[in-house]
């Protein structure tokens, strides 16, 4: 059977850089720092207290009260992106069959501000159970997917794919697959993640996971500099809706570009730590580019998992360095969490975004708050320092690695 191919033709964004796809990739492109004392709880007795939160977003602009009220900040933000991308691809029951749309919208924690407050509300009282009844709905990680296709009345394929800050990688890859093997017409793909609070600082701070770079937050997140002491919590969504590319043109549709391919695999490693010669991203990396029958050198852009966590960053170039060969150091690599923070299962959707407007800009964005060379990283490579850059991208990779060994990439390429 012959695949189909696929593309994409619409975008949304809400991220601590900015609210919509447009605000986003202006602020990928001018170096935007998203880093700031965090204003969601009193965070002044916890070991970090600053993260990437989204600013100055008010659900009621988007959901009426009723509505926002019964559901968790992760699924504002999902609704949110995947209202901005469904508008911007033209998506309607006019010229499309929604029975053959579907949607895959993931998060790697899902309602942890809600499952804080209902144990919270639950041990301050009596011990008699007393719960809300929407705490369930409100915090199973795939409402987001359910409550997208209710409101647009998607009756595709609807669930959630979960593998730590992999996840919206995969998500994209599952829902690339179900096209390209005729089972849908159009897919709403992403993720969207709302852990900035006490539960998610306070876990990650116990397992020193965080920069503790509270005299500076703005320069916390540095990736491969040698002074890197831990990555910043961001929050947010990412949507992208994939669709058929006949099905695209048919109905006359704006293409940004094409999905070339992706691929998963495991460390088999550790639960937290990379393998020290990012054996699983190399392997992951590879199948990608088998996947989309491409080779290493047509490749001219990856953006990296890139976390500011001391032995990721040098595994991940390890692992570039194994799998691209001398072409590495024609690439421009870049690790767009510097300014966004880590965005935990949402990292891929916004990061699958900053490879699609490197294609369709003509831009790399940068790493910003680089100081000091890492003498562990090799120096030939174009790590994309502090100042966006511009190249003709004819394809792109997105790299993230979640928490259990998960690794997934997914290429991006111009439309021919």
């Amino acid at each position: 059977m012959a695949l189909k191919r696929v593309v994409v033709t619409g975008v949304g964004a809400l991220t601590p850089i900015g609210n919509n796809a447009a605000e986003y990739k202006a602020g990928l492109f001018s170096g935007k720092n998203g880093a700031a004392p965090i204003t969601r709880f009193d965070a002044s007795l916890f070991k970090t207290r600053f993260a990437c939160e989204v600013k100055d977003f008010d659900p009621l602009v988007f959901l009426d009260r009723k509505e926002a009220r019964k559901v968790d900040a992760f699924v504002q933000y999902a609704m949110v992106t995947a209202d901005e991308a469904i508008a911007d691809s033209g998506i309607n029951a006019d010229n499309t069959n929604l029975q053959r749309v579907g949607v895959i919208f993931s998060s790697g924690i899902g309602g942890l501000g809600t499952l804080l407050d209902e144990l919270s509300n639950f041990g301050r009282g009596d011990g008699t159970p007393r719960f809300n009844p929407f705490f369930i709905p409100k915090a199973i990680i795939d409402i987001a997917s359910g409550h997208i296709s209710i409101k647009h009345g998607l009756m595709g394929p609807n669930y959630a794919v979960v593998s730590a800050c992999a996840s919206s990688t995969h998500s994209l890859i599952n829902a690339f697959d179900l096209i390209r093997l005729g089972k849908a017409d159009v897919m709403i793909s992403g993720g969207a993640e709302a852990a900035v609070n006490a539960a998610g600082i306070g876990g990650f701070n116990a397992m020193h996971a965080l920069s503790t770079r509270n005299d500076s937050p703005e320069t916390a997140s540095r990736p491969f500099d040698k002074d890197r002491d831990g990555f910043v919590l961001g929050e947010g969504a990412g949507a992208l809706v994939l669709e058929e590319y006949e099905h695209a043109v048919k109905r006359g549709a704006k293409i940004y570009c094409e999905v070339a391919g992706g691929a998963s695999t495991a460390d088999a490693h550790h639960i937290t730590a990379p393998h020290p010669e990012g054996l699983g991203a190399s392997n992951v990396m590879r199948l990608a580019l088998e996947d989309a029958g491409m080779q290493a050198d047509e490749i001219d852009y990856i953006n990296v998992h890139g976390t500011s966590t001391p032995l990721g960053d040098i595994a991940e170039t390890k692992a570039i360095k194994t799998v691209f060969g001398d072409h590495a150091y024609n690439l421009n690599i870049s690790s767009t969490k510097s300014m966004t923070g880590h965005l935990l299962g949402a990292a891929g959707a916004i990061e699958a975004l900053a490879c699609l407007f490197s294609i369709t800009d003509g831009v790399i964005p940068p790493t910003i708050n680089h100081f000091t060379d890492d003498p562990e990283i090799d120096p030939r490579l174009n790590l994309t320092f502090n100042t966006a850059q511009k190249r003709n991208v004819r394809a792109a990779l997105s790299n993230t690695f979640g928490f259990g060994g998960h690794n997934a990439s997914v290429i991006l390429k111009a439309i021919e």
